[in-house]
């Protein structure tokens, strides 16, 4: 089987896809402002972004490992050594988020379905009536223009629960994935 030429290949061992990064200093995967302990610190938004990448053009087959590459004084630091539950930390909390957030966007989804569906039904059942006692003005207008009001009103909801959570989905998927990821952490013999 050949090779996907748009899919980057990454190097494979024992196994696992490898994921590999080579820093000068462990400091450069988190972001700088951040004050919490170093377990618990933000990724820097484009290290983030990277293994987000790296992770979804891995594909979800089969297993992935991190590998840092630092130079030899810096991989045997304390935080070379807590650099997993650091990445493990961070991409856990993101997941939980976004967890919260898909959640937030079902609900929102489920209640305005069920706004929408009783405006349809209030469209459908004004155009009933309309049907039993004629207007002055073009009963075919009106009977058609309340049967497409209701369903416009059920456009967005519906597009809520089929579509916009796909993408929430697949990003919380990767996520889940980057909280368990394995890390290493190499020396650099360069």
């Amino acid at each position: 089987m050949a090779d996907d030429p748009a899919r980057p290949t990454y190097r494979r061992e024992g196994g696992d896809t490898l994921v590999e990064i080579r820093l000068h200093d462990v400091r450069q995967l988190f972001h700088t402002l951040d004050p919490s302990p170093f377990h618990e610190k933000d990724l820097d938004e484009n290290a983030a972004a990277y293994l987000l990448e790296a992770c979804d053009e891995a594909g979800s087959r089969g297993p992935l490992r991190l590998v840092v590459h630092l130079p030899p004084s810096e991989a045997q630091s304390e935080s070379a050594r807590t650099l997993a539950q650091a990445v493990n930390n961070y991409f856990g909390y993101r997941e939980r988020q976004l967890r919260k957030d898909l959640l937030k966007l079902l609900r929102y989804g489920g209640i305005s379905l069920g706004i929408g569906l009783l405006f349809l039904v209030a469209c459908l059942a004004l155009r009933r009536e309309l049907l039993t006692h004629p207007l002055v003005i073009d009963q075919a207008i009106v009977d058609e223009g309340l049967l497409i009001l209701g369903w416009v009103a059920m456009w967005r909801p519906i597009e809520v629960l089929l579509y916009d959570w796909w993408p929430l989905a697949r990003r919380r998927k990767l996520l889940r994935r980057l909280a368990t990821i394995p890390v290493e952490v190499r020396a650099r013999t360069d």
